[in-house]
């Protein structure tokens, strides 16, 4: 192979690949190096050098320089420390030694491996500008024709000579591709793969399916009306959830289309899927309301720490809101981010009494109080000792039936009761207990000077030693708090200073 075979080959190969003229040099490189250990040695570490303007090469042999001790000593691609040192005195341990080998002539076997290595590395080359290139439109929809089978799985072409694999279990259940079919899949992943395609395709997310309504709804595409979210049961069943920037627009009836025309094309596109439209609302239960129809809903109760919404419907309505196999409430509940827990008007008034019985109980357990005093509390909307031992007593003393004395005593049966209970946990780290000093601080509480205590936070000074990232970490504390007493303790410095 010449100097000017080389820079043609460069040439040649770079414009019809569409590959950077240095990875088709790093290639030849890679080939001569190989064809040489070929003639050579297999075991030599060889490296060629191509000058890239003249195409005139260099070979050079190359050892690695280990200790004279090393365990596994290979003395075809090592050299231990004294002996390259006998050569080269400044050498150290993990230099490359290069020395200058002459070329040798190629055959026809060398020159058919050179060839192979140059293909290898242009192909794979090309692999890797095909991810570089789609891994910016992962998630995004791609369409295709269909190429061939493989064993169940699509090869779909992208053109450009790029293909990308559909597999099986990516595919809508039951729907017929064809070879030569037009298909639309979002790109799900690109990665560098041996073998075949490196594009992943999937018909079967959520997000197909809100890109499709953008392709087909020129409103969608223009961002007057927002698909803000889509739930699937692929082939089957799906909802999406859309809203309007535009008053004057209805997004429904913008998804919809005249005669259904747009959201029958996404439809048929997915196999026949099934689409309900719902319309986005920012509070959550007007959006549950809207997601679970066409059932229609008697009430809903919310818990915002748990995330769930029980939902009682009609006798007759309960197995339209359940759906068929619980698609119907199961796809709501995707769509809106909620747990939903459906249930008759009459579970759920069961559910209510039990709950009101539960912490009807728990007030006249704790607080030692009258049956009908709780029962107050309850309908007030109470629901720990904590509300009623911190809420503010104006909300108490708006009560009708509560005059100020009886505010009082709730307030103070609540802040005992949790006193007794923060004490009681604090057992667990011994027989701490707080200076008097700590509990006269300005703004000090006993729960949180022993909380203080149990985190060897003792005595006013210890206290006010403290930085406000050091209380943190403790129990009750937040930054203003921290800070707050910190400087209350650090005041009896500036006070005893200045009688001294």
């Amino acid at each position: 192979m010449d100097t000017k075979e080389i820079l043609q080959v460069v040439d040649v190969v770079s414009n019809e690949k569409g590959v950077s003229k240095e990875v088709i040099f790093e290639a030849i490189e890679a080939a001569l190096a190989a064809a040489t250990r070929k003639v050579s040695g297999e075991h030599m570490d060889v490296r060629v050098a191509i000058d890239r303007h003249s195409g005139s090469y260099e070979t050079f042999r190359r050892w690695t320089v280990v200790a004279d001790d090393a365990e596994e000593f290979d003395p075809e691609q090592q050299l231990t420390l004294s002996g390259a040192q006998r050569d080269h005195p400044g050498a150290v341990l993990g230099d490359v030694i290069e020395e200058p080998l002459p070329a040798v002539p190629f055959g026809r076997i060398a020159s058919q491996m050179a060839k192979q290595v140059i293909v290898q590395k242009v192909r794979d080359a090309e692999r890797e500008k095909i991810v570089e290139t789609f891994t910016p439109r992962i998630g995004h929809m791609l369409v295709g024709q269909v190429k061939r089978l493989d064993r169940g799985n699509l090869i779909v072409d992208l053109g450009g000579n790029v293909d990308a694999l559909l597999t099986r279990e990516d595919m809508i259940a039951r729907e017929n591709i064809r070879i030569g079919d037009r298909v639309c899949a979002l790109l799900a992943d690109a990665r560098i793969e041996q073998r075949g395609p490196q594009l992943f395709l999937t018909r079967r997310a959520p997000k197909l399916m809100m890109e499709l309504f953008r392709r087909e709804v020129p409103e969608v595409a223009d961002g007057i009306v927002e698909v803000v979210g889509c739930a699937r049961d692929p082939g089957v069943r799906a909802k999406i959830a859309v809203r309007s920037y535009d008053p004057r627009i209805d997004p429904i009836g913008a998804c919809v289309g005249m005669h259904g025309t747009r959201v029958q094309s996404v439809s048929n596109e997915l196999a026949g899927e099934r689409v309900d439209i719902v319309l986005f609302d920012v509070n959550p239960a007007q959006f549950v309301l809207n997601a679970l129809s066409p059932a229609k809903v008697v009430s809903i109760t919310m818990d915002e720490e748990s995330h769930t919404m029980d939902v009682a419907v009609a006798e007759d309505q309960l197995s339209i809101a359940i759906g068929r196999g619980g698609q119907n409430v199961r796809l709501a509940s995707e769509l809106t981010g909620w747990e939903l827990n459906l249930m008759t008007e009459e579970q759920a008034s069961e559910k209510q009494e039990a709950e009101i019985g539960t912490l009807r109980q728990m007030f006249v357990d704790k607080l030692d109080l009258d049956q009908s005093v709780a029962d107050i509390l309850v309908q007030e909307g109470f629901t720990s000792v904590e509300e009623v031992a911190f809420v503010p007593a104006a909300e108490l003393l708006a009560i009708e039936e509560f005059d100020e004395d009886l505010v009082q005593e709730l307030r103070s049966r609540a802040q005992n009761v949790l006193l007794t209970q923060e004490i009681s946990r604090e057992e667990q780290f011994g027989d701490v207990e707080p200076a008097p000093d700590l509990l006269q601080v300005e703004g000090m509480s006993r729960r949180l000077a022993y909380r203080l205590a149990a985190h060897g936070v003792i005595t006013r000074e210890d206290l006010a030693d403290q930085s406000v990232p050091d209380l943190l970490d403790i129990d009750g504390f937040d930054e203003a708090l921290a800070g707050q007493l910190i400087m209350a303790a650090r005041a009896a410095w500036f006070t005893d200073g200045a009688q001294a």
